[in-house]
């Protein structure tokens, strides 16, 4: 691996030690930190199409490797424009159903200007989806209802996350991702 892919996925691995488990936007995500059942992935192609196919291979991934639980593709180079992003995540859902891959993985959304539909740009409440890099998340479907099946209030976890962040305040959640790009 050459040592900028290697920067960007410990660059990756931080966001996820100190604001994905730190913020507890995702109470699932230390223990698979902990049993290291994480793949990331580093995509530099800027062609749709050369990270569609990344995307479906990290799915052929999962596949193959039953011990990763879950998948991070990032593309530190491309999507740098949300909507240009959001068309890719379409593409990449749409792939899913097209090779039958609905219902048993599922795409997670992240970009480093994430913004919800009918939000402002400096609602701190972006930073639950905010990352260092534009990347796909991708679950198993079926440990996500494992594990939600025990965790009280599932339905919560958002609401939890958004209020935390606006508790936290736009400046605060920008240093603390700030801070993952540090080397």
């Amino acid at each position: 691996m050459n040592t900028k892919e290697n920067v960007i996925k410990l660059q990756t691995q931080k966001w996820i030690t100190d604001i994905v488990i730190g913020c507890n936007f995702c109470p699932f995500a230390a223990r698979e930190v902990k049993r290291n059942a994480i793949h990331y992935a580093v995509e530099i192609s800027d062609k749709i199409k050369v990270c569609l196919d990344s995307f479906l291979n990290e799915c052929i991934l999962l596949d193959e490797n039953k011990d990763i639980e879950t998948s991070l593709l990032i593309f530190p180079g491309s999507f740098k424009r949300f909507d240009d992003y959001l068309i890719l995540v379409s593409k990449a859902e749409n792939l899913l159903k097209k090779k039958d891959y609905e219902g048993i993985y599922q795409v997670a959304s992240f970009h480093p200007t994430y913004c919800f539909a009918n939000s402002p740009m400096d609602d701190a409440a972006n930073f639950t989806n905010r990352s260092p890099y534009p990347m796909l998340h991708i679950l198993r479907e079926e440990s996500i209802e494992q594990a939600l099946l025990h965790y009280p209030n599932p339905k919560k976890i958002p609401e939890n996350n958004i209020d935390f962040a606006r508790k936290k305040g736009f400046a605060y959640m920008a240093l603390l991702l700030d801070a993952c790009l540090k080397k």
